[in-house]
């Protein structure tokens, strides 16, 4: 009886079983195929969390994913109008063919391979850097991990870095050492968005940003306040700008972080002295939180232009300001004249802090327990190369001067080649590693754009790659204002390559404008 009610559920009829059973017995058959019952996904595109999926990073979005389905096709033989193709989308120098700063790599071969400390191929320079950040680590080894704001040595170092660098006191214990600028920004929006409704912190960045702002205010669920930085005047930052962006947020969230880039990205321009002043005052005057993220210090090619830390410009304003407005500055081993983006070695420096925010900030930094320690140790020579005197000193200042100068000649020749172009005008690349061009696109090509439902810079883009294979990325990415279009591409490639590229582009942008014409 329980026997045939359970082949019942089962949908099975009992006499039917009952005569397969003894087929069974008599001679072996084929047991029937038991299909597994599918039940439905725990997640999916509705369930899952809206502040994620809202993330968009268009430094690496749908046309870096085509450039990828590109290279495939050209690795299996698709014939294309190019060869390869070049990945002008984003800053990372080594990937481009920049060669690594060999002091950087000897001492992270030393601190990797300590075995390496008796051998006579490497300078004592290294060795003594090497060591000393060895016997700061756990069991002398970099596979150790380390206290959740850093190891205290790197730390130290990073201080007197910024000490030497800006002339005013630098406190170790407001040091932190992160996964690059990226992780250091990412944590401290993390304790200062907060409030629901009108009260939700409304973060301003600027116009055009860097599409890690976007990408963290968008998954922390805060308000994102824009202001736009003056493309006619050199990308300058205006603050009456500030002013109107902040009053038109004030109805609804509440404004309270400030970031700044300097130097630009993507649009390369430097901040004036008078400028940084500026904005110093009115973060005061509006009690905001200021985020600096000055990653591009040492890329400054422009002869009239001079990089000029927040910190530094806070503490000359004097103790009403130093003692009060609350700063974070962000630095990285992944720009400048090292490029070692992949060590993922970073420092933020946090002044003014409340000092029970201070104990909060440690709890949230030591859930990730330890930023990478290799990374950590890149950090360290960054803040602590060679000084004069010491046996690496000479190579590590001609590495350094050809990659900044090499940097330099590419900027101005990309900002000369560009506006050479009918259609396209390039700001002067004063800094960073970009040029954002604004680029003319015919009302033909926007009717095009919408019709295969893309923004128009990224249908001209496409085009671009598609044409070209050359990858860069669509201002919209990056924000810009209503009714204008740009690109950014990073200036990285060797010379000859970069001229190549910058040939590509403007034979593509002239027939461009005769087909939509």
């Amino acid at each position: 009886m329980q026997r045939a009610a359970l082949l019942a559920r089962r949908g099975c009829c009992p006499r039917a079983a009952g005569a397969w059973g003894r087929r069974w017995s008599s001679a072996p058959a084929e047991a029937p195929a038991v299909l597994p019952v599918r039940r439905g996904r725990i997640l999916t595109p509705e369930s899952m969390n809206p502040q994620v999926r809202a993330v968009e990073y268009a430094v690496r979005g749908p046309i870096v994913l085509k450039a990828g389905e590109i290279e495939l096709e050209l690795q299996r033989g698709i014939k294309k109008p190019f060869t390869e193709v070049i990945r002008a989308n984003i800053g990372d120098a080594q990937a481009m063919g920049q060669q690594p700063i060999t002091f950087l790599r000897q001492v992270m071969a030393l601190c990797t391979y300590p075995n390496l400390l008796d051998s006579p191929s490497f300078p004592e320079d290294a060795k003594k850097r090497a060591r000393r950040i060895l016997q700061a680590c756990g069991g002398n080894s970099l596979g150790s991990y380390s206290a959740s704001q850093g190891v205290n040595c790197i730390r130290e170092d990073v201080a007197a870095y910024i000490s030497r660098r800006d002339g005013v006191p630098a406190d170790p214990d407001n040091i932190y050492l992160t996964t690059g600028a990226s992780d250091g920004i990412t944590t401290i929006l993390k304790i200062l968005v907060s409030g629901g409704g009108k009260s939700r912190t409304g973060v301003m960045i600027p116009i055009p940003q860097y599409p890690l702002y976007s990408a963290v205010i968008s998954e922390l669920d805060a308000i994102q306040v824009n202001y736009y930085l003056d493309e006619e005047n050199c990308w300058a930052l205006n603050v009456n700008e500030l002013r109107r962006a902040m009053q038109e947020a004030r109805n609804h969230c509440d404004p309270k972080v400030l970031c700044i880039i300097n130097p630009g990205n993507p649009t390369g321009q430097v901040q004036s002295r008078k400028c940084i002043e500026d904005v110093i005052h009115f973060a005061w005057e509006e009690k905001l939180f200021l985020l600096a993220d000055e990653v591009y210090q040492d890329n400054v090619y422009s002869p009239d232009c001079r990089f000029h830390s927040f910190k530094k410009v806070l503490y000359e304003m004097g103790p009403e300001y130093s003692s009060n407005v609350e700063l974070a500055s962000f630095h990285s081993t992944s720009k400048g004249y090292m490029g070692e983006c992949g060590y993922r070695g970073g420092y933020m420096e946090v002044i003014n802090l409340h000092p029970e925010i201070k104990g909060q900030l440690v709890k949230l930094l030591s859930v990730r327990l330890c930023p990478p320690v290799s990374g950590q140790a890149a950090m360290d020579i960054v803040v602590n190369p060679p000084a004069p005197g010491e046996e690496s000193f000479e190579q590590f200042r001609r590495e350094k001067e050809s990659v900044l100068g090499n940097l330099a000649t590419k900027a101005k020749l990309t900002e000369d080649l560009f506006n050479e172009v009918p259609g396209i005008h390039c700001n002067p690349l004063q800094g960073a590693m970009y040029a954002f061009p604004r680029i003319f696109i015919p009302s033909k090509a926007v009717e095009a754009a919408q019709a295969h439902k893309m923004a128009p810079d990224m249908f001209y883009c496409m085009k671009l790659l598609e044409e070209t294979g050359i990858c860069v990325v669509p201002g919209s990415g990056f924000g810009q204002r209503e009714g204008t279009y740009h690109f950014r591409m990073t200036i990285l490639p060797p010379v000859e390559k970069l001229k190549t590229v910058l040939r590509k582009v403007k034979d593509f942008h002239i027939k461009f404008l005769e087909q939509y014409a």
